[in-house]
């Protein structure tokens, strides 16, 4: 896979909020207070507790989750009026893989992401086949999704998002629901990644092998820069 173009993630001023609190409709709710940040880095991770607001960060990356406040821009496009285009640029893959595997098989949910390409039916069915070789899914390629290990369907999710080669992927704490040897091999998969790879996680040792790690504490970007640094900071907060 030829490495795509460095991307350019743009936050300016961008929050979310939520409204109303209150029957009366009288008040908001902040998930996230306005940040403005740019993302470039190969490797980056968002640490926080259950709750900071790094899901709501990572959704705003490709229009899951728009802006209350600012602006989102992924190579120039704003995700409120330019949302097919980033969605088509930014990959993201779920915490629950099964929150975005629809088709009854691997082979056929990697085939569903492939049809953007406009390939025909014979080529679309080899080229999903092949993906799945390459994440040491052959074997399953057929079996329904519900047979597979929370490993295997992780690893399917990954595979369906990367069929069509984003620049950018982004993951929502991705080895929550996986075991060791799972985690492993998630580990190598996205070490060996050409893209532009941004993930919230709670595994503080994968957060260190970042090249940049976001602390976020209360909605708020509470640090950004140093891996070792950020996690001792959290360490700091959360102890």
């Amino acid at each position: 896979m030829t490495a795509p173009a460095s991307p350019s993630i743009v936050l300016e001023s961008a929050g979310v909020s939520i409204a109303p609190l209150d029957a009366a409709g009288t008040g908001v709710r902040s998930i996230l207070k306005p940040a403005t940040v740019t993302l470039a880095e190969r490797r980056i991770a968002v640490i926080g507790a259950n709750g900071s607001g790094k899901s709501t960060l990572l959704r705003l990356l490709n229009g899951l989750v728009l802006p209350s406040t600012g602006t989102v821009r992924v190579n120039g496009l704003d995700t409120r009026t330019d949302g097919a285009a980033v969605r088509r640029s930014v990959g993201f893959v779920f915490t629950d893989p099964l929150s975005q595997l629809v088709m009854p098989t691997p082979v056929e949910d990697v085939e569903l992401s492939l049809r953007r390409l406009k390939l025909g039916k014979k080529e679309r069915r080899a080229r999903a086949e092949a993906i799945l070789a390459g994440y040491g899914l052959a074997h399953l390629a057929h079996s329904s999704i519900y047979e597979l290990s929370g490993g295997e369907r992780q690893l399917t999710a990954l595979a369906a998002v990367l069929a069509v080669e984003p620049a950018v992927l982004v993951l929502d704490e991705p080895s929550t629901l996986l075991d060791l040897r799972n985690t492993r091999l998630l580990r190598e998969r996205l070490a060996a990644l050409p893209q532009q790879v941004i993930m919230s996680t709670h595994d503080l040792s994968l957060a260190a092998t970042c090249a940049r790690v976001l602390v976020i504490d209360d909605g708020a970007i509470a640090f950004d820069g140093d891996p070792a640094e950020a996690v001792s900071r959290y360490r700091e907060m959360a102890g």
